[in-house]
């Protein structure tokens, strides 16, 4: 048979069966600002979702895929959201709060301990449920972790 009598899989077809997106099994715990984050990122994907539903379905049907998803996704989230307090006290180091930790070769690393839809290493927040937030969290200054097989000792928890 010729190649012109059959049919390609158009890219976009396949772009419109997108995944959903993973959902942890972890508890959805959030801090004050990742919940107005996540409330954020819904009302951005109730927007997209809208804007998509505007255009024509039928000749984009990426965009209405995408836009479907997230909403789901972020739907799920804030249902399941459960807001935790950064505790008053700063004795040991808790859910929200922000721990500087001294590596043996004398760096010092600061982290925020936040939920996994809020954790930014790079910006210096990680999930609560990471190697790094499970070495620390119940630890207070002065206490040491083991992190990557290296000792490091807390010197702040705010």
């Amino acid at each position: 048979m010729s190649v012109a009598f059959t049919k390609e899989g158009d890219s976009e077809a396949a772009a419109a069966d997108l995944p959903d997106r993973p959902i942890s099994p972890h508890p959805n715990l959030v801090t004050a600002s990742g919940l107005v984050r996540l409330e954020a990122d819904l009302a951005a994907a109730r927007a997209a979702y809208a804007a998509a539903q505007q255009g024509d379905v039928a000749a984009d049907r990426t965009a209405m895929a995408r836009a479907t998803r997230d909403l789901r996704y972020y739907n799920a989230r804030r249902a399941t959201a459960q807001l935790v307090e950064t505790p008053p006290d700063r004795e040991a180091v808790r859910f929200g709060c922000t721990v500087t930790f001294e590596r043996e070769d004398g760096r010092r690393q600061t982290f925020r301990i936040v939920g996994e839809d809020e954790a930014d290493p790079a910006a210096g927040s990680v999930s609560y449920i990471s190697p790094l937030a499970r070495a620390l969290l119940g630890k207070a200054v002065g206490e040491t972790a083991t992190l990557a097989g290296a000792e490091v000792e807390i010197t702040t928890i705010r």
